[in-house]
């Protein structure tokens, strides 16, 4: 039990895939202007994260590994995620077509959204146990939203501010960015302190 807290605290703190791994990064900048949107967008791949590792898990070890195909790790893993992106859009199209609207061309980005093969190919590199793995994939998504929804918080006062007209847009945001993302360095050695 205690190494699934372990797990799921070090993936949303410490090896945050957008903070500390810097994938995801095109969601990251591009979906956390409104908190709404940002929000939509996290559970969608929070979602889209549990059920590709929940997949990709036993494919590749009943299928790929035993067979000798592990070679085709990728190429099957991102034709799943695909899949499985195709199923989020027509689910938010046909029961929450406002959201679908908002994410607009962010919800089908999702399928190249290398945060989600990240954690899949992660979980199977890191040897983790199915259990382990979608904790993992949990923790990973929840550091996902964590990152976002703070984001979308800091975009919210960016915007309001007096910033000299040079640094306005992309450049204020990517300085925004590399703060928040320094900010969780501070966590890498809270975790091994608290559970030794």
């Amino acid at each position: 039990m205690t190494k699934f807290v372990i797990i799921l605290l070090s993936a949303v703190f410490i090896n945050n895939y957008v903070l500390t791994k810097f994938l995801g990064i095109c969601p990251f900048l591009g979906v956390s202007k409104k908190l709404n949107q940002a929000t939509g967008m996290s559970i969608a791949v929070i979602f889209v994260m549990m059920m590709a590792t929940a997949v990709t898990y036993p494919i590749q070890t009943y299928l790929l590994t035993p067979h000798n195909l592990s070679y085709l790790q990728t190429i099957v893993f991102i034709l799943v995620i695909a899949a499985l992106v195709q199923l989020v859009e027509i689910i938010l199209k046909r029961y929450i077509p406002s959201l679908h609207k908002s994410l607009g061309v962010y919800l089908p980005l999702i399928t190249t959204n290398c945060a989600v093969l990240g954690v899949t190919i992660l979980n199977i590199d890191e040897g983790y146990t199915f259990a382990e793995a979608m904790i993992n994939s949990l923790g990973s998504g929840l550091g996902f939203f964590l990152a976002m929804v703070m984001f979308a918080g800091v975009r919210s006062v960016i915007e309001g501010a007096d910033i000299p007209k040079a640094f306005r847009g992309l450049p204020v945001t990517l300085v925004a960015a590399s703060i928040t993302s320094l900010s969780f360095l501070g966590f890498s050695g809270v975790i091994e302190n608290l559970f030794g």
